[in-house]
């Protein structure tokens, strides 16, 4: 497996390659957005861990360049900044996954790793859970086969969830994933989502695990 990491930070950059290396993943280390743009175009990798705030061109610029060049591996956007809405905009240009500095090591290898095995889901152009049927390409979504309109929010929690295997998801998770944020006010937006979703596909499509969270009807 491959992975780029992009960080201007030396000490940072180093200790992110190590962490990767020991976890399995071959490792290219860029300090720049010229020279991660270039990577990034060039050469196939199965995860990208890009910094915002990088030299000679920014982490968002370089992330919507990789997008709108049809380069699709999965991204997770790591950034010291603490606005909201940036993390918002870094979701919608692209990135896969967001996680605030300082943050550690292992939790940033499990989310690359979670990354890489969804990576193969996502160049599906259909992904099927039960009676839902989603298409990644069109960014639509069909139950029985009669189609249903999403947002593009409803839509990406349908996709986040319909790739955790089983797996019952928080609403922090969820929000952390949709917005870059976990905050209460984050949480009850994900609640807010999922009775939007459940009154489009019906109440049995989304489960609750008290305690756990979400996840779908034969995920």
């Amino acid at each position: 497996m491959r992975c780029l990491v992009v960080e201007d930070e030396p000490d940072i950059r180093a200790d992110l390659a190590q962490a990767l290396r020991a976890a399995g993943f071959v490792v290219d280390a860029v300090a720049d957005g010229e020279s991660a743009w270039y990577q990034g175009d060039v050469e196939d990798y199965d995860a990208a861990v890009l910094d915002l705030g990088l030299p000679k061109l920014d982490g968002l610029t370089v992330l919507r360049r990789w997008r709108a060049a049809g380069r699709a591996f999965p991204v997770i956007v790591v950034s010291a900044r603490g606005d909201w809405t940036e993390k918002v905009e870094g979701i919608e240009s692209g990135a896969d996954d967001y996680l605030s500095k300082p943050f550690q090591l292992g939790e940033l290898v499990a989310r690359v790793r979670g990354l890489v095995r969804r990576g193969a889901g996502k160049l599906l152009p259909v992904i099927g859970i039960g009676r839902l049927r989603l298409d990644t390409v069109r960014m639509t979504a069909t139950l029985d086969g009669v189609p249903v309109r999403t947002s593009p929010l409803e839509f990406r929690l349908l996709d986040y969830l319909a790739h955790q295997s089983g797996r019952a998801v928080s609403a922090g998770e969820l929000a952390e994933h949709l917005y870059g944020a976990a905050e209460s006010g984050d949480t009850n937006a994900i609640e807010a989502i999922v009775a939007r979703l459940r009154r489009k596909f019906g109440s049995e499509l989304i489960q609750t695990r008290r305690g756990f969270g979400y996840l779908l009807e034969g995920a």
